[in-house]
């Protein structure tokens, strides 16, 4: 029952803690982090509101410390899955019904519970399960996803505000609802956000979710979980579940009652999906929502005109924040022959004061990359690099898993654009240059246009505008994310709507109300207060 309209303001971003020597934060956080290593946690799944606990458990480490046991969580099987679809089901008409302020009500108290009470464990969890240092965490597993409940509220609320015109003796409307049947979240690693807002922004929609965090971000996801769970989300409207991927698309992509999937991850498995998905088409009641944001290789352009500085601290950043592992990192870069020599000096200086090791050691600014497979893809781009004759490693170079999977910042210079560093993904902390003769700066656009399949994210570093117009124009298609004397990383929620194109995904943009629609169906009514009772027109009369 509706008793007046409820407004929901345009909030304001989660301000962004420092973490600066002797502050509260500081304290707190190492605090939390001391508390969360003396124990080990045993994490079940969560379907229709049951703690579910298979026996099947899988330890849970820290990337930078792989000998230390975080805990354990319970994987699934094909038969979890089905239960997570009857429980969401089975919730959907309730959460369906549930009057919009009830439903914003818990994502509203989920945020403020995350800002306030569960803030070091937010960040804690995210920091040992995917060895984040404190600032990153902070950026991502509080400020971001905390953003994400409170302008998706204020999004969907001005979403239900739009209806349409009507003329006199009737009235018209929209009504917004979610989708019919089940939306599918797959979650990735290394953002703690996106995990809470994949399921959460179809839920928030009226959706019923089945959640599958990637294995290795578990630790945190379940935590999120506990929090929307204290927040008041109702049994099964979100089934937190892990389960192996194929085990996944084979029960949900087959089910009648699939709906859609929100899912951020890897090109390939995306592409897979879709395959499926159009293969089952006529088994299920309506056309699937299929949004996706997978990969990037993600540029920096440089100019003759920039600032040797800022293109050097832009590329130190923008490749190497959390070890690489972002969406948006800045992978390959092109310097103009003019400022090369001075920009790669500065690069290198920066570089090598970078310290490497434990998040608890909050003077590290390097930290482990995920996990073993990931380690062994990366050093094998950087072996190859080592033999080959067409690239120089500048810094770095050095790797070494002994004790936690770390490998050094690495700058690759290579005189080959289409190297294969320049064109591959390889999500980890590698960066490849490009110089290009500095008065060749269109000829390089088209070459920085053209590179890759990708489309998420880039940058141009101008001091002359001109430039910065015509790098903008000629590179329109080339990032979904694009930055103007930048590194290519660091989206906010509410100021740079985050998605891209091409091979990158379907640029739905997370953090906007462009994402939402995606998950709402809109039915309009018709309402006429005086209707006819006879066929006749007007038109047929003669006189």
């Amino acid at each position: 029952m509706s008793l007046g309209y409820f407004s929901y303001p345009m909030p304001v971003n989660e301000p962004v803690l420092q973490y600066a020597p002797g502050s509260v934060e500081k304290a707190a956080l190492k605090k939390t982090l001391a508390e969360l290593k003396k124990k080990q946690t045993e994490v079940p799944m969560y379907i229709g509101g049951k703690a579910i606990k298979t026996g099947k458990k899988v330890r849970m480490h820290p990337p930078h410390e792989i000998e230390h046991t975080l805990g354990f969580y319970h994987e699934g099987e094909e038969k979890h899955v089905k239960q997570a679809i009857d429980a969401a089901l089975k919730a959907r008409q309730s959460w369906a019904a549930l009057p919009w302020e009830d439903r914003a009500h818990i994502f509203l108290k989920a945020a403020d519970l995350i800002a306030t009470k569960y803030r070091t464990y937010m960040n804690g969890t995210t920091m040992l399960g995917q060895s984040k240092n404190a600032y990153q965490a902070e950026i991502d597993s509080a400020c971001e996803i905390i953003d994400f409940l409170r302008f998706n509220v204020h999004f969907l609320s001005e979403i239900y505000k739009q209806q349409p015109i009507s003329s006199p003796g009737m009235h018209n409307r929209t009504e917004w609802r979610p989708l019919e049947g089940f939306v599918l979240a797959v979650t990735p690693f290394n953002f703690t956000a996106i995990g809470g807002n994949l399921p959460t922004s179809a839920a928030m929609c009226g959706n019923v979710v089945v959640w599958k965090p990637a294995h290795t971000q578990v630790y945190s996801a379940q935590m999120f979980m506990r929090i929307l769970k204290e927040a008041g989300l109702p049994d099964g409207v979100i089934n937190l579940i892990y389960v192996d991927g194929p085990v996944l698309g084979k029960v949900c992509f087959s089910h009648p009652d699939f709906a859609g999937v929100h899912f951020t991850g890897s090109t390939g498995v995306f592409n897979q999906m879709w395959k499926t998905i159009g293969e089952n088409i006529a088994n299920y009641k309506s056309y699937p929502r299929i949004v996706g944001e997978t990969g990037g290789k993600d540029f920096v352009m440089v100019h003759k005109s920039a600032d040797a500085d800022v293109v050097a601290t832009a590329l130190a950043r923008g490749a190497f924040e959390f070890q690489g592992q972002k969406c948006s990192a800045a992978s390959r870069a092109y310097l103009p022959s003019n400022i090369a020599e001075e920009v790669k000096a500065r690069l290198v200086a920066q570089v090598q004061s970078m310290k490497m090791g434990t998040v608890e050691d909050f003077s590290n600014f390097i930290n482990a990359v995920i996990d073993e497979r990931s380690f062994d893809k990366i050093s094998s781009y950087i072996d190859n690099a080592k033999k080959d004759k067409k690239a120089k490693i500048l810094v770095g170079g050095n790797y070494n898993k002994t004790e936690g999977y770390f490998i050094e910042p690495t700058v690759i210079e290579t005189k080959d654009p289409k190297y294969v560093t320049m064109c591959e993904e390889i999500f980890g902390p590698v960066l490849t240059l490009y110089v290009y003769d500095a008065d060749k700066f269109e000829e390089t656009l088209a070459l920085v246009d053209g590179t890759s399949s990708y489309a998420l994210t880039g940058s141009i570093i101008a001091q002359d505008r001109d430039a910065v117009i015509l790098a903008t124009e000629k590179l329109r298609y080339a990032a979904g994310n694009f930055y103007i004397n930048d590194k290519p990383t660091g989206a906010v929620v509410g100021q740079q709507p985050f998605g891209g194109a091409r091979a990158s995904g379907t640029n739905d943009k997370a953090g906007s109300m462009l994402n939402l629609f995606r998950w709402l169906s809109a039915r309009t009514v018709k309402e006429t207060f005086n209707p006819p009772t006879g066929y006749h027109y007007p038109f047929l009369k003669e006189s």
